[in-house]
């Protein structure tokens, strides 16, 4: 059954959901009806002691991001900045060294979030996606398809970042607005744990989720094959 049933969260429309309400229901689609045994799979993963306690950690993180919680009825009201919660978090999991992998188009904030955590106690390594002046050519791009066409161009290099994090023992590593995929190579590298300080979006100055606020007027586009 769990190869046949896809999982389609994002379309659910029951009120009382069984995710989050004692009793609740779900759709045909709904993967906490249909995919029990790969529940009970992940849920065994919750027995390994570090991964109990950071999980315990970064839940009790998300409820201190909210104010009055005991007052009734609540009404939602966030309290604190993502670069907060990172260093409130990584206090909580007693880390003392942080890296920060960063995007060359971000020199400034990742020097802004740097000083941030030093002045909160932290030991900070920081390298920059061009780290080992690699050229794209080495990877087999060619030279129209690099962004500076006709001049030397080094490649991003998530895996040197990586790499060289891993070489100073970070215990937490943060992501400053690596592109897409090079992202994804530097999770799949990092020793260490990382979370997401900045995503990358070149035009909507780091706010990749408004263009999904605005899909349906300004960038209604996206919605059609091919953009």
């Amino acid at each position: 059954m769990e190869d046949q049933i896809r999982p389609e969260c994002a379309y659910c429309s029951v009120k009382d959901r069984i995710c989050l309400s004692e009793g609740g229901t779900g759709p045909s689609s709904c993967p906490t009806i249909n995919y029990r045994s790969a529940i009970e799979k992940a849920m065994r993963e919750y027995e390994r002691p570090e991964i109990k306690a950071f999980a315990r950690m970064a839940s009790i993180q998300e409820g201190e991001c909210y104010a009055d919680r005991h007052v009734r009825p609540y009404i939602v009201h966030p309290v604190k900045p993502r670069v907060q919660e990172v260093c409130e978090f990584a206090h909580k999991m007693g880390y003392t060294k942080l890296g920060i992998a960063f995007c060359v188009g971000l020199f400034r904030e990742a020097r802004a979030a740097s000083e941030v955590f030093k002045a909160q106690g932290f030991t900070v390594a920081s390298v920059m996606c061009k780290c080992g002046s690699v050229p794209k050519e080495t990877i087999g791009v060619a030279d129209e398809e690099k962004v500076m066409v006709g001049e030397y161009e080094p490649m991003c290099n998530p895996i040197i970042q990586a790499t060289v994090l891993n070489e100073v023992k970070t215990d937490f590593n943060i992501l400053v607005g690596l592109c897409v995929g090079h992202d994804s190579l530097f999770f799949k590298y990092s020793e260490a744990y990382t979370t997401v300080l900045v995503a990358k979006d070149r035009v909507l100055g780091h706010n990749p989720a408004a263009a999904l606020y605005t899909s349906r007027s300004y960038y209604a586009r996206l919605l059609r094959p091919g953009f």
